[in-house]
């Protein structure tokens, strides 16, 4: 039979560019404000509201100079002659409303886009969150943890930035641009045309500087990534670090990283400071000159003094929309990256469909591993098993041995389909593990590990994770059975105590029997034990091992050996060398066979002990 191969090839994502499909990826993530639109659009009525009441502010300031000057006439009447005169008292009232207004808006502006961004970041993280549980582990093999994390962090936070102000702030220059724009021109085309002379070559600038920016932000954002990693290594594996003294050694692996963080920083800040300099010449430069040649206008009377005054204020918001333009500029090109990175995961395929899995089915425990192959994605080329049969019947505790890299432990974690068999194919109850819904599979199968690794909560919840249902009766039910519960009754908060990160304040032999309590919880057929005692003192490994004889009750058991004197009395025992199986039978049969690989083991460790 050809191998039953589930593999998908992923191309590598392009680079985020603030092009068509750059924003169109960009655009893509908006779906998730559609479940707030109707908030978001009120955001964008106050948003509006805001920069109108924003652009009166120069009018009404034009019309409090042209009221301070004795016999001027009213604001913008050279072409607005019906327009009648205002007082100062009428000026005053007028922008007291104004800046009232301006507030009010402002302020729900602001609340109504700072609301759907955390609600849609929110929808954003957990669908991140749980298409990265729904994948395959060879992914994870694939991908470092900390540049998984940073994409549900530093990535999304850039989106959050776009949806709660970028996106707000780019509409809201774009029509201060255009209103002021539009404003300027109806006090005076001709001064107009002389300030938008100046605008191309910011513009042009603008692009130039941006261009160097965003690739200089990548830089920093990636190599941010990567330091990350070495931080959450190192602190996953601090007692290793310290058991080794490689302080110093962790040191040079991190700072390097950090310091070419800080040189992309400065070079992006150098960029930066250009850019800003160049706009601060480009528009007060413009202004200046705007200046000079407007007082010529007031002089000539074919523009009041406070319509001069008006004409340079909207000047000025004009030309701080066009270097607010290029900051937002660069914003969206550091949000499109982040999109991309982000899709890249959403798209993967799942191997999982979490809401509609469903793990109370049970199946029952007969084994068949037919003319199986099998190399590791990483390493294909390094064939582990090769033409392998193993039959196991249901209720059959049974051992594998042989020497590590031997294929002992791979033969067990085919089992859970968390790789692609390369020939052959695994049968259960004769029925392809394939064929099987993949949450009804691993829902049947338990497993006690050498290395238990825990969650950082309480006893009662590393117990629970078993069968998340389970009520506190069945918990410590099951304590008791994994002969767990006469420790754990022993601490001052009892189920309630706090294991730690990865269980590190409980011994080894503890966290041993609270995952046996687990998987008792979990009541699965099939169970797996991989060199669950060889780690333990003699004293520890007495009570894990009757936990364990407790647990193997009525399931078929697969147990991978280290120490032979407890594979004793299992119905069978494979031998593994070299992805194959060499020697079969039991304990009895196999060690009475001379110059055997069972025998040679079994009197090796009878004479150390």
């Amino acid at each position: 039979m050809a191998g039953r191969s589930r593999k998908n090839d992923n191309d590598d994502a392009p680079k985020g560019k603030l092009d068509k499909a750059g924003i169109g990826q960009l655009m893509d993530i908006f779906r998730y404000i559609l479940p707030y639109k109707w908030v978001y659009i009120i955001g964008m009525v106050f948003l509006v509201l805001s920069t109108l009441t924003a652009l009166a502010f120069p009018m009404f300031i034009g019309a409090l100079v042209n009221t301070s000057v004795e016999n001027t006439p009213g604001m913008f009447s050279n072409f607005m002659p019906n327009l009648p005169p205002m007082t100062l008292p009428t000026v005053m009232k007028a922008l007291l409303v104004v800046l009232v207004l301006q507030g009010i808006f402002s302020y729900f502006r602001v609340l109504t886009f700072v609301y759907v961004s955390q609600k849609a970041m929110a929808d954003i993280r957990k669908d991140l969150f749980s298409k990265m549980i729904s994948l395959r582990y060879t992914f994870f093999e694939q991908n470092r943890v900390g540049a998984l994390v940073s994409r549900i962090t530093a990535d999304v936070t850039q989106l959050e930035e776009i949806l709660s102000w970028t996106l707000a702030e780019f509409i809201r220059q774009v029509m201060t641009l255009l209103g002021g724009a539009i404003l300027i021109a109806t006090i005076s085309g001709r001064l107009s045309l002389v300030m938008l002379t100046t605008f191309p070559l910011i513009i042009v600038g603008v692009m130039f500087f941006g261009r160097f920016i965003k690739k200089l932000s990548k830089q920093t954002q990636e190599e941010l990534a990567e330091s990350n990693v070495i931080v959450e290594e190192t602190l996953h594996n601090v007692k290793t670090v310290k058991s080794f003294t490689n302080e110093k050694f962790e040191q040079g692996r991190y700072f390097p990283g950090i310091d070419k963080v800080v040189q992309y920083g400065i070079n992006t800040g150098k960029y930066r400071g250009l850019l800003s300099t160049f706009i601060i010449y480009g528009i007060f430069g413009g202004i200046i000159f705007v200046l000079w040649y407007g007082i010529s206008y007031v002089q000539s009377g074919a523009m009041s003094i406070g319509e001069l005054f008006t004409f340079i204020l909207y000047t000025v918001y004009v030309g701080a929309s066009v270097g607010g333009l290029g900051d937002i500029y660069g914003r969206l090109q550091k949000a499109v990256g982040a999109t991309e990175r982000i899709r890249e995961i959403l798209d993967e395929p799942s191997e999982v469909e979490i809401a509609s899995s469903d793990s109370t089915i049970k199946i029952q425990g007969d084994i068949s591993y037919k003319n199986v192959d099998f190399a590791y994605p990483t390493r294909p080329e390094m064939m582990i098993l090769e033409n392998l049969n193993l039959n196991i019947s249901e209720g059959q505790k049974v051992a594998l041995v042989g020497s590590s890299g031997s294929g002992k432990s791979t033969i067990a974690e085919l089992l859970f389909r968390f790789y692609d068999l390369n020939g052959g194919d695994v049968l259960i109850n004769g029925k392809s593990i394939y064929d099987y819904d993949i949450s009804v599979l691993r829902s049947n199968i338990g497993v006690v590990p050498q290395d238990v690794i825990l969650f950082g909560g309480s006893i009662r919840e590393n117990i629970r994770y078993g069968r998340p249902t389970a009520s506190d009766e069945e918990i410590i039910e099951a304590a008791k059975k994994a002969n767990a519960f006469e420790f754990i009754d022993s601490f001052t908060d009892k189920f309630d105590t706090i294991v730690g990160e990865r269980g590190i304040k409980l011994s080894g032999g503890q966290r041993q029997r609270i995952a046996i309590a687990r998987a008792i919880l979990k009541n699965p057929s099939i169970l797996i034990l991989d060199e669950a005692t060889s780690s333990l003192d003699s004293e520890s490994e007495k009570l894990v091992q009757d936990a364990l004889n407790v647990l193997m009750e009525g399931r078929t058991s697969i147990i991978i050996a280290h120490r032979l004197s407890t594979i004793k009395d299992v119905d069978n025992i494979f031998v593994i060398d070299k992805g194959k199986i060499v020697e079969s039978g039991t304990h009895s049969n196999l060690a009475e066979i001379n110059s055997s690989i069972y025998k040679n083991l079994w009197e090796l460790q009878s004479n150390v002990q």
